[in-house]
């Protein structure tokens, strides 16, 4: 694999070509003649270009800040270009950016940008990745080359560094936007050669800079495949050097096999366990001077491993049949929601279809039962399960299928329970191997659980630690298989003719653990492609929130809760002053948003101090009408305007304000807006209450000294601790500062009651006796 750089001035006229707001991958395509001899005719290459729309950045904080692109590699590819494109904005706030772009087949990558731990066992292997730096240069631009790539699906996931915790009001800051888009070119042959087993295929190499490329196809249930490459001549000599590669190349870790032949002697390599049901791709390249054409002779050959089955067809519509009608077993993941396998009576290994005679098959097949639950959601059920037979002669193999292309967005789990009363030797174990595309099936002689080009995820058993898990994150688009088999530490001689029983629970779920008690399980799309990731909370990090590093303890926890609710009673002394002044609207507004934000913030919390009396959204959106509105009541009280001009810009800025919320709850124009437009109306006001008195309006130093001053002084500092000051760190009490200046604002700004009017006078209005109304013009027509 190659990776190249380009300045963005040598990708111009390809920019101009190509549109960067596709909202759909579009493909082009056109045929190149080539002139690769063989045997057969001349192959024919094509090159195909796939592009995606470009997306913006985020820094990262958790998987849904990384932007994910799924592309499909057609068969046969034998070139593999990715275009990588990165721009960012023109304003000085866009400095210096270092963006992570990481590779992966067969599944989203796995990454780990924060260096949190991951769920004990986890296993992960990390993924390739390369950087991009937008530095003095507004675009840059960069190519990676990838030869014989895996066919298949292969995704990208690009973030910038770590987000910085700074919580930004929308409005107040532009920040700057980085696009990344990333275009595939793809070079693939049409009529490639094809190489039949124990059939030899005569071939001819064009010259060293023209590699030949063949195919053959993998049936299931192949242990090996034995090349070998003969009558190897180079311009009718009888010696040649000639490099093979077997495979292709996938990322993080590819498992091609190269081989080099020089020489008159035949050239040969042996596969273990090649990928079941696949092509195999294989490349023979000149090592010879230029121009010279070398003439091989390729053959292949399988060794089969014949199964032996535990269970028969008509034993499996039996016991769906029963199914119908018997309760499931169990709880959890493992469990059946549509009723699971009854207790039929099925044959045991020792009567099973091959099973009289060991001799005659290397390995027991248990059919598994894949049954689909939701987006990235599957439970397997093995029939006449859930517990296995696991034999000393030959592995058990389970089949778990997991190839539908939707499969690779959540988390693998393999659960098994060793049955210790059934392990018939003490001193033994039972070892498993999960791998993707075909099995282990020499478990006693494959210690690293590998196989010819996959390297699988041992699990070991025995009688004092009978329990295995295995958590697989994003796994691969592919059919994976368990196996398993009976091993004792002095040989296999030891072992002969034992078994034991292994319960085997399997499922495929969006979150391991659904993120644990600190942690959201999101769904993510990505066009029609859905995958899930954990988004923590309360310090807790990680892949499936379980990094308690930077963790709140509870008692943090409560804390953080108690002053966000009780800051709110600040609100109290304003409710006072305003009922004191005859200001019942007013104080109404503020009972409210102090009920509302109380609760809101009870509601809010990401630990375990939570308290929810409503729908989260609900409570939200009241807390932020609530807060808006008590800003606007409390400018519009202090213009002094006339009682039924206030009254009616009270109800028309609450319609306004809370359409405007609906449209876009965090900007902060719903707040400012309403807050210019009552400041303008008060100014106005004031202006004409002074010009009427010519005098200053509020009259008397006392009031600007000892109650507008203050109220503004604290509504300034509240802005700008609610604007500049708060982050994800310190906003628990960050934000309560705000609760407290801004309701101790409102009981100074709040104007005094009119002096014609005293206060708590309003009761006496409310007359409980008769009166007798006298009419003057009807009296005077009684008199005669």
């Amino acid at each position: 694999m190659q990776v190249s750089h380009t300045s963005s001035k040598g990708l111009a006229l390809i920019r101009g070509i190509l549109s960067r707001q596709r909202k759909q991958p579009i493909k082009l395509q056109r045929e190149i003649p080539s002139r690769l001899h063989s045997d057969k005719a001349d192959l024919l290459y094509i090159s195909e270009y796939f592009s995606q729309s470009a997306q913006k950045l985020s820094f990262y904080s958790w998987y849904g800040n990384a932007r994910l692109f799924r592309f499909h590699v057609p068969e046969d590819t034998i070139l593999l270009r990715w275009l990588l494109q990165a721009s960012k904005g023109k304003g000085p706030e866009c400095t210096s950016m270092e963006i992570t772009i990481h590779f992966r087949y067969g599944a989203p990558p796995v990454i780990n940008p924060l260096g949190s731990r991951f769920p004990s066992n986890a296993t992960v292997r990390p993924s390739y990745n390369q950087t991009m730096t937008l530095s003095t240069t507004l675009q840059n631009s960069s190519f990676v080359n990838i030869t014989t790539p895996a066919a298949g699906d292969w995704f990208i996931a690009v973030h910038l560094p770590e987000a910085a915790g700074k919580i930004e009001v929308k409005g107040f800051s532009t920040p700057c936007t980085y696009l990344f888009q990333p275009d595939m070119f793809v070079l693939r042959l049409i009529d490639v050669p094809v190489l039949e087993p124990d059939t030899p295929l005569q071939l001819t190499i064009a010259s060293p800079a023209r590699p030949l490329h063949v195919k053959i196809f993998i049936p299931e249930y192949t242990a090996t495949l034995q090349f070998t490459l003969r009558s190897c001549a180079e311009n009718s000599t009888k010696t040649c050097a000639v490099r093979l590669v077997l495979g292709s190349i996938t990322l993080p870790r590819s498992f091609q096999k190269t081989v080099q032949c020089t020489g008159r002697a035949n050239c040969s390599l042996v596969l273990d366990s090649p990928p079941w049901e696949k092509w195999l791709q294989i490349m023979a390249e000149s090592l010879g001077p230029a121009n010279t054409s070398v003439s091989v002779e390729m053959k292949a050959s399988f060794t089969a491993c014949k199964p032996g089955s535990t269970s028969s067809f008509l034993n499996f519509y039996n016991s769906l049949n029963q199914s119908q009608s018997t309760p499931a077993l169990g709880g959890g993941p493992s469990a059946s929601t549509a009723g699971t396998v009854g207790n039929t009576t099925l044959p045991t290994a020792s009567t099973a279809n091959g099973a009289s005679n060991p001799e005659t098959f290397c390995l027991q097949n248990h059919l598994v039962i894949r049954e689909d639950l939701d987006v990235a959601s599957v439970r397997f059920r093995v029939l006449n399960g859930p517990s296995v037979s696991v034999h000393s002669e030959f592995p058990t193999l389970l089949l778990f299928n997991l190839n539908t292309g939707m499969d690779s967005g959540g988390t693998l789990v393999v659960d098994l329970l060793l049955n210790e009363t059934s392990l018939s030797i003490g001193n033994a174990s039972v070892t498993a191997c999960v791998s993707a595309a075909s099995p282990v099936l020499t478990l006693n002689a494959t210690p690293n659980c590998s196989t010819a080009f996959f390297q699988g995820y041992p699990l070991n058993m025995t009688a004092s630690s009978p329990e295995a898990t295995l958590i697989i994150p994003y796994p691969e688009t592919d059919n994976w298989f368990l196996s398993l088999q009976l091993v004792c530490p002095w040989g296999q001689g030891e072992c002969n003719k034992g078994k034991a029983k292994v319960t085997v629970s399997t499922y495929l779920t969006p979150c391991f653990d659904d993120c644990g008690t600190y942690g959201q399980c999101s769904l993510l799309r990505r066009h029609g492609y859905l995958y899930a990731g954990c988004n923590c909370k309360a310090g807790w990090g990680g892949w499936s929130c379980t990094d308690d590093t930077k963790a709140q303890s509870v008692g943090s926890q409560n804390l953080a809760t108690l002053l966000l609710t009780l800051s709110n009673l600040m609100f109290l002394p304003a409710i006072a002053v305003a009922l004191y002044r005859f200001y019942l609207v007013e104080a109404s507004v503020y009972t409210y948003t102090m009920f509302f934000s109380t609760f809101y913030h009870a509601c809010d919390q990401p630990g375990v101090a939570v308290m929810c009396i409503m729908d989260y959204d609900t409570l939200q959106y009241c807390d932020f009408l609530g807060s808006v509105v008590a800003i606007w009541v409390t400018i519009l009280c202090m213009a002094r305007v006339k009682k039924i001009l206030k009254y009616v810009l009270f109800v028309l800025g609450t319609l306004l304000i809370a359409m405007s919320l609906q449209l876009d709850r965090r900007g902060i124009w719903n707040m400012m807006g309403p807050c210019l437009f009552a400041l303008i109306i008060m100014i106005v006001a004031w202006v004409y209450h002074g010009v009427k008195r010519r005098h200053c309006y509020p009259p008397t130093w006392k009031r600007w000294v000892f109650y507008l001053t203050p109220g503004i002084v604290l509504a300034l500092v509240a802005l700008s601790v609610y604007a500049f000051m708060e982050t994800n760190d310190n906003y628990y009490y960050t934000h309560s500062i705000w609760h407290m200046l801004v309701a101790s604002s409102v009981a100074f700004l709040l104007p005094p009651c009119d002096k014609h009017k005293k206060a708590w006078t309003w009761p006496q209005k409310l007359t409980c006796r008769y009166q007798i109304c006298n009419n003057d013009r009807e009296e005077l027509y009684a008199v005669t």
